[in-house]
């Protein structure tokens, strides 16, 4: 196990949304150096990926929850051998659905929402807590810990994290990274659809992908216990000899 892991947060989420996971790792993991990295804060989504590789360090596990981890495929496929491994958390390679990747998000939905929230950015934010809290044990609970971990960043960035949402097509990345990777989703996300990790193992047979069950896309806040485990046991069977 190298001992470096950088967690990336989803859209429109502030680090405090990982905060309790990444507690969790240090804790059972003492030699585990866990940072959350924010995500970039420009408006211009072509720029993301360059910011990241620039900004983070080399040799690091990378782990990314939804618009986090489809950045965290493309960097550790960018970065290659120089990353250890990759693990994803409720990310689909494609988050809105292309007629050859159909297990997503509809594209009339998506696009419905990138214009309510052109609209309404504060009522649109809203109502994305919400979504990444439904099928969750306890949905209320969840809705007020995300909305209190919402980002106060301007619109224009928050729009270029949308686009991105829109257009990271993860599969290339997936296919030409070889380093372990492990995949977790949630079967009762309503965002990323559980479907989505039957598709992906599909078309990666020797990656691992798990699907928690009685969870909601806010795994990584509602199931924080769960998700340090499987990563830590996952980042375990990788450890260097």
């Amino acid at each position: 196990m190298r001992d470096r892991l950088i967690l990336l947060p989803g859209w429109a989420f502030s680090s405090a949304a990982l905060e309790p996971l990444a507690e969790l790792l240090r804790d059972r993991q003492p030699r585990l150096q866990v940072d959350i990295a924010p995500l970039p804060t420009l408006d211009r989504p072509e720029a993301w990926l360059d910011e990241l590789d620039a900004r983070l360090p080399v040799d690091s596990w990378l782990a990314g929850w939804s618009l986090g981890g489809m950045l965290a495929t493309q960097l550790a496929a960018r970065r290659g051998d120089n990353c250890p491994g990759l693990i994803t958390l409720c990310s689909n390679p494609c988050f809105r659905s292309r007629d050859d990747w159909p297990t997503a998000m509809p594209a009339e939905v998506f696009d419905a929402f990138e214009e309510a929230f052109r609209l309404g950015p504060d009522d649109t934010l809203k109502r994305f807590s919400l979504l990444c809290s439904r099928s969750a044990y306890d949905p209320r609970t969840l809705a007020r810990q995300l909305q209190v971990s919402l980002l106060e960043q301007p619109s224009s960035v928050a729009a270029a994290g949308l686009r991105l949402l829109a257009e990271l097509d993860g599969r290339e990345a997936l296919q030409g990274y070889v380093g372990p990777q492990l995949h977790l989703f949630a079967d009762g996300d309503a965002l990323v659809p559980a479907s989505a990790a039957d598709a992906l193992l599909a078309s990666l047979p020797d990656v691992e992908v798990d699907v928690l069950a009685n969870a909601s896309h806010g795994l990584p806040l509602e199931r924080a216990d769960d998700v340090a485990t499987a990563m830590l046991a996952f980042m375990g069977d990788g450890e260097d000899d």
